[in-house]
């Protein structure tokens, strides 16, 4: 039987498998079991699993690194998924229990249908065809599944790339799961992502009655001036990859409660997200100008979530988007837009990082789906890929 005939059945089983993960309730950074049965399946297809779990006991991360080697020489290519997810939001806002998959119109609803357990179920099912259908094959299949990919991001993937480097594990390829598509599956691959870099500011005042300017210094009106310059300044322009890097503030917050109180200080959260036109010192450097410039009292304390990564054209580029265009008739969008990723971490030891996956459109949302009729055509995605890229 050949591939296109198998397909069917390897979509029904990457169905049943998103299903079971679905089921289990998952939300970061538990995993609620999914990770066992997904070393099941590769075991049952002679892949090496290995639990790679870290992090305080009470909050325990699962971190599952799997590798199938049939002892002939060629490139490694991973899978990298995660299996938590985020919380659910209002249990009576969903029109059925977010943790019971259910199937309405076409479409599988559960909380991780989209981000990302129909992606992780995907890349098993195929990873486990690849390697039964060809025993003997060149290099190294591999899996890592992490439970913190949503949460803080410290003891997951991160926690396996460093363990990987400590061995001296050689990554040539990679490819997230990361819910990539727009419209429909395959326009759109991330082919890299932008930098992030977070900053908490305290802006520093003196407390006073508000009827009693002049013997108190309120911090939010000598913070104004700075906030119109940091909201108007262009950091860079970007570059034909990356768009322009971005300043956003997320919270700002100063005062007692009380209306006739002068603050005694102001803070204020703000996140870059920025292209490789910039690096984490230059933009605090001219944050810290702007500041001082416009005479702010502050303390500012940084936090670098990612630096920004690009996988340029090459083996791994060549062949996903080779397979995209023989299963899904089209030729994909090479995009760096969007959220962070854990191939940030993983971009540290592997020279291509790419996120394929399905329909982002119900990420993180109330009722999140994915298309059951995506999932075939993922599968087979994902199985030509690893073909191409180990041939």
């Amino acid at each position: 039987m050949n591939a296109r005939d198998e397909a069917p059945a390897l979509g029904m089983a990457a169905l049943r498998l998103a299903e079971a993960l679905i089921a289990a309730r998952s939300v970061t950074p538990a995993d609620g079991g999914c990770q066992a049965l997904i070393a099941r399946h590769l075991a049952e297809a002679g892949f090496r699993c290995e639990a790679l779990d870290a992090g305080p006991p009470e909050a325990r991360v699962s971190n599952l690194w799997a590798v199938h080697d049939a002892g002939v020489p060629g490139p490694t290519l991973v899978f990298a998924g995660h299996t938590d997810v985020v919380p659910t939001g209002p249990l009576q806002h969903w029109a059925s229990d977010p943790f019971v998959p259910t199937h309405r119109d076409g479409r599988l609803y559960g909380r991780g249908a989209a981000d990302m357990k129909t992606a992780v179920a995907a890349m098993t099912v195929a990873a486990c065809a690849y390697v039964d259908a060809h025993p003997r094959h060149a290099g190294r299949v591999a899996l890592l599944i992490t439970s913190d990919e949503e949460g803080p991001a410290l003891f997951g993937t991160v926690h396996v790339v460093e363990e990987l480097k400590r061995r001296g594990e050689k990554l040539d390829g990679c490819i997230v799961g990361e819910p990539t598509s727009v419209r429909r599956l395959g326009d759109m691959v991330k082919n890299g992502r932008r930098g992030t870099l977070s900053g908490r500011l305290v802006v520093k005042g003196v407390q006073g009655h508000i009827a009693y300017p002049q013997l108190a210094r309120n911090p939010v009106h000598e913070f104004a001036p700075a906030l119109a310059e940091l909201a108007a300044t262009r950091w860079d322009g970007g570059n034909d990859h990356f768009p322009p890097t971005s300043w956003q503030v997320s919270n700002i917050n100063a005062g007692t409660g009380a209306l006739n109180v002068i603050p005694g200080q102001l803070v204020v959260e703000f996140n870059f997200r920025f292209s490789t036109e910039s690096t984490p010192q230059s933009l605090q450097d001219r944050v810290v100008d702007i500041l001082q410039r416009h005479r702010v009292p502050h303390e500012i304390t940084w936090t670098l979530g990612g630096e920004p990564f690009l996988t340029p054209p090459g083996t791994l580029s060549s062949a996903l988007v080779g397979a995209i265009e023989a299963e899904c008739g089209l030729t994909p969008e090479l995009s760096t837009t969007g959220g962070t990723s854990d191939g940030r971490f993983i971009a540290r030891l592997c020279p291509q990082v790419m996120e394929f996956g399905v329909i982002n459109e119900s990420i993180h949302k109330i009722d999140e789906w994915v298309d059951v009729a995506a999932i075939e055509p993922l599968v087979q995605v994902y199985r030509r890929t690893v073909s191409a890229f180990l041939q």
